[in-house]
C-alpha cells in the first residue's frame, strides 16, 4: 500500500506550516514621489533616516508632516498610497502576511475572519519601533539571528498591530509619565537635526520645556532608552547611512555624525551593530549578503 493511501500516514501528516515572519527590505528613496499599489497584505514603515517633510495620500485621505526617526506609518492591505518628500530617505519596510495574522488572531482569541488593521500616520509606538531596530540589526547581521528570532519577531509584530491597531481598538495614548507625542517629536527632531554637534542634555531640556533630571526620566519612559543611548545609537545609524558614500572616508564620517575620532566611532559602531565601520562599508558593497535575509 502506498504512504498515500494510507489513512494512518495520511491523519499523522503535518499541516503546512505558517509563515510566521515578515517581509522586510531597507528603502533608500529620493526627494520626490513615491507610490504604492494596494497590496494584498498590511505594510508598517518605519523611517530610520534623517527628517524629512513629506505629504501622504492614503485612500484619498491627504496629510502632512515631518517625519523623524521612529515614525511609523502603517497603510492597510488593499490600499494605495503615495508620499511626496522633499528630501531623500531611508525607510524599514515590513510586510505582514495575512496569515501570520489569522494565525496570532486565532491564539489572541480574537475573529480571524475579522480583521481590519487600521490607517496610521507617523505613529509612535516604542513597542513596534523596538521591534523594528531588531529586524534592522537581523538584516544588517545577514541573518545571524536564526529563524526563531525572525518567527518571534513576526508574532510580536503581528500581536501588537492586532491589539493596538485594528479599526476597534482603543486609540493610542502618550505613554504614562512621559512627553507628550508632540514634544516627543520636537526632542527627536532636534537631536536628528544636530548629530554631527556636540548635544548636551541642557540643550535638548530647553527644547522640551523641561528640566535636565525631568528630560531624562520622561524620554526613557517615551521611548525606552536612555537619551545618551538613543543619541549613540542614531549617531552610529546616520554613519552606518553615510558609509554608502565612498568618496567620504570613515573619518569624515566620524566627525560629520558628532563622533570626537574615528576609533570614537568604531567603538561605538562595534559595540551597538556588531561590525567596525570598515567591515560595514564592505558589507554595503556586497548587498546581496543581506538580501538573503530579507525574509524577516
Amino acid at each position: 500500500m502506498s504512504a498515500t493511501s494510507n489513512p494512518l500516514a495520511a491523519a499523522t501528516s503535518a499541516p503546512p506550516r505558517v509563515q510566521r515572519t515578515v517581509n522586510a527590505n531597507i528603502n533608500n528613496f529620493s526627494a520626490g514621489l513615491t507610490r504604492i499599489d494596494p497590496r494584498p497584505y498590511a505594510i508598517v514603515c518605519m523611517h530610520i533616516g534623517p527628517s524629512v517633510e513629506v505629504t501622504c495620500d492614503r485612500g484619498g485621505k491627504l496629510r502632512h508632516g515631518r517625519e523623524v526617526a521612529g515614525d511609523l506609518d502603517i497603510v492597510p492591505a488593499h490600499t494605495p498610497a503615495a508620499w511626496e518628500t522633499k528630501q531623500s530617505g531611508t525607510t524599514l519596510v515590513m510586510r505582514v502576511p495575512d496569515e501570520l495574522l489569522r494565525c496570532v488572531a486565532v491564539e489572541l482569541d480574537m475573529d480571524p475572519s475579522n480583521i481590519e488593521i487600521a490607517d496610521r500616520f507617523q505613529l509612535r509606538d516604542p513597542f513596534i519601533e523596538h521591534i523594528g531596530w531588531a529586524i534592522k540589526a537581523d538584516l544588517d547581521s545577514g541573518g545571524a539571528g536564526g529563524r526563531l528570532f525572525r518567527e518571534s519577531l513576526g508574532t510580536a509584530l503581528a500581536a501588537r498591530l492586532l491589539q493596538r491597531h485594528n479599526r476597534r481598538s482603543l486609540p493610542m495614548r502618550d505613554p504614562k509619565g512621559g512627553l507628550s507625542a508632540w514634544k516627543l517629536k520636537l526632542v527627536i527632531s532636534h537631536i536628528e537635526d544636530n548629530l554631527e554637534s556636540e548635544l548636551s542634555l541642557a540643550e535638548i531640556a530647553k527644547v522640551a520645556g523641561v528640566s535636565v533630571s525631568h528630560l531624562k526620566t520622561l524620554f526613557r519612559r517615551s521611548t525606552g532608552t536612555p537619551v545618551h543611548q538613543y543619541i549613540l545609537r542614531r549617531r552610529v545609524e546616520r554613519a552606518k547611512l553615510l558609509l554608502q558614500d565612498e568618496s567620504l572616508s570613515i573619518a569624515q564620517i566620524a566627525f560629520a555624525t558628532g563622533f570626537a575620532h574615528q576609533s570614537h566611532l568604531a567603538r561605538h559602531m562595534r559595540k551597538i551593530l556588531g561590525v567596525t565601520p570598515a567591515a560595514a562599508r564592505r558589507d554595503l558593497a556586497h548587498p546581496h549578503v543581506a538580501e538573503q535575509a530579507a525574509n524577516i
